[in-house]
């Protein structure tokens, strides 16, 4: 029989260690109310409706400068995607040319920013509210996108500042004021400094709260629910300990994180879609059938292209002008060789990766609909899901129904994803940083601790107000960015026209 004192103990162990889980979820739900109350005002400035419509007016920004871009380039995106493929490999690369990083390195850097819980998450919150149509819409808004990054990257580099001891710095903040300069226009320091504001809150928004915050709830899936501010201290502690290093340190990791962590996903689906492949045609009938009427979800076509385009532009991040700054950094001489480089994200990013995620979530049959209408049952908004899981978890639910164990490994796949595009935005937010307040150690230290500490907050908080904010900021990096494009986009065609000279009468050097 057990001793009183020994039963007393042991049940007042029990209250405190239920008391103080108590007041650990409590935290996570304070810092969620807080984050929630001094956000709200502005995610719904940024997407409200243009007048008499049901479209955001940022989505159409995006969307009509990726149509605008497309069309004044002669849709450079289909012309020379082999051209840039070959850079990828190396083909011209001369290691003496200026620069910190290669080709594969700086797009690889840039994909670990984009290809991530964009595509693994944002897909599932895109498929949730717009249906199985918003697919269609997010590759369209891909395809289009390719030459913005073009644009975008080739600017990058050419304005770019290079140091003595071989670091660059480059990225709209240094295009949109050099390239005005150069041109005899004004307001470009104004725009800089715009973006510059807003590529902070993307880089703790987007680029790290959203990351921590998905993360967290694929492990807590796994394991058991647990406050997210622990998820977001040890994650914190080790974004930490890899930023220091700078970006070479970055690069180093993402060029071996990101290809391990791409192939191993994008098997994985396709390992289910070939077992599934009869139902791929049904798959894609819903998504093009969905694209044009919406299935019945809410907003109907309207809803599917709204979300598709927003995902889409989260995913791939073409026109926010992030990418820019990490292809800053590349090895070259010239400016449009990454360009091109540039161009293959959105491809890898939306229309492969975010394509392969869609019709697992389609085939797996996670999304419920009546028997009787055949339209999708809707419930505040959302498609209703066989496991009521949204976000990462709906994804997870998709891929578990033909491997079981597979939330396991998504979990570490999601880990890998958040972490390497944490590295990646918290470059991009410390050039922001360093333009507005100058370069210098300690400077760049206040930026790391503070991008740190968001971490924390991101885990604590739930999905839907940190998914809002992100979208928000990084949305507001566009309206500068793309402002600053449509001024220098003639300064792109001119080195487009003269590199193919070049290359046309045989002297660009190939060195694979």
């Amino acid at each position: 029989m057990p001793h009183p004192l020994r039963t007393a103990a042991l049940a007042a162990a029990s209250l405190a260690l239920t008391a103080g889980a108590g007041r650990a979820q409590g935290l996570d739900a304070s810092i969620n109310a807080g984050f929630e109350n001094a956000t709200g005002w502005y995610v719904n400035l940024i997407f409200a409706n243009l007048p008499g419509t049901e479209v955001p007016w940022i989505v159409g920004w995006l969307v009509i400068a990726a149509l605008v871009f497309s069309l004044y380039f002669g849709f450079v995106q289909f012309r020379w995607v082999g051209h840039a493929v070959r850079l990828v490999r190396g083909d011209y690369s001369d290691p003496n040319d200026a620069g910190e990083v290669s080709h594969f390195q700086a797009l690889a850097t840039a994909l670990s920013g984009t290809v991530g819980l964009g595509n693994i998450a944002g897909v599932a919150v895109a498929i949730g509210i717009g249906g199985p149509g918003a697919t269609f819409w997010m590759v369209l808004a891909g395809l289009l996108g390719m030459a913005t990054k073009f644009t975008e990257c080739t600017l990058g580099v050419k304005y770019r500042n290079e140091y003595p001891d071989g670091r660059v710095s480059g990225g709209p903040m240094y295009y949109l004021t050099k390239g005005f300069e150069e041109r005899g226009l004004r307001g470009g320091t104004a725009l800089a400094v715009g973006f510059s504001i807003f590529t902070l809150l993307g880089a703790v928004g987007g680029g790290n709260m959203f990351q921590v915050n998905q993360a967290h709830q694929q492990i807590a899936g796994v394991v058991g629910d647990y406050p997210g501010w622990i998820t977001g201290v040890i994650f914190a502690s080790l974004v930490g300990v890899v930023i220091i290093g700078g970006l070479k340190s970055i690069a180093r990791v993402t060029e071996k994180v990101v290809p391990f962590m791409g192939i191993f996903y994008v098997t994985a689906a396709l390992v289910i879609i070939l077992a599934n492949i009869d139902q791929v045609g049904a798959a894609f009938g819903q998504i093009i059938e969905g694209a044009f009427t919406g299935l019945g979800v809410a907003g109907g076509m309207v809803g599917a292209l709204i979300q598709g385009f927003r995902r889409a532009a989260f995913s791939n991040e073409a026109g926010i002008g992030s990418a820019a700054i990490a292809h800053s950094a590349v090895r070259t001489k010239e400016p449009i060789t990454e360009g091109f480089v540039a161009l293959l994200e959105p491809f890898i990013d939306t229309v492969v990766i975010c394509t392969m995620t869609a019709l697992v979530i389609i085939i797996s049959g996670q999304l419920v609909t009546d028997p009787e209408t055949g339209l999708f049952l809707i419930e505040d908004g959302q498609i209703v899901t066989q496991t009521g899981a949204e976000g990462v978890a709906l994804t997870s639910d998709a891929f578990a129904t033909a491997f079981p164990w597979f939330p396991v490994l998504l979990a570490v796949a999601v880990v890998l994803f958040a972490f390497s595009t944490m590295l990646s935005w918290s470059y991009y937010g410390l050039k922001a940083w360093t333009f507005l307040l100058g370069e210098g150690q300690g400077k760049e230290l206040v930026f790391k601790a503070i991008f740190c500490l968001f971490v924390v907050i991101g885990a604590a908080a739930s999905l839907d107000p940190v998914i809002a904010f992100s979208d928000a900021a990084l949305f507001s990096m566009a309206i500068f960015n793309v402002i600053g494009l449509y001024f220098l986009m003639p300064v792109v065609k001119r080195e487009l026209a003269r590199y193919a000279e070049k290359l046309r009468r045989g002297e660009i050097r190939k060195y694979g």
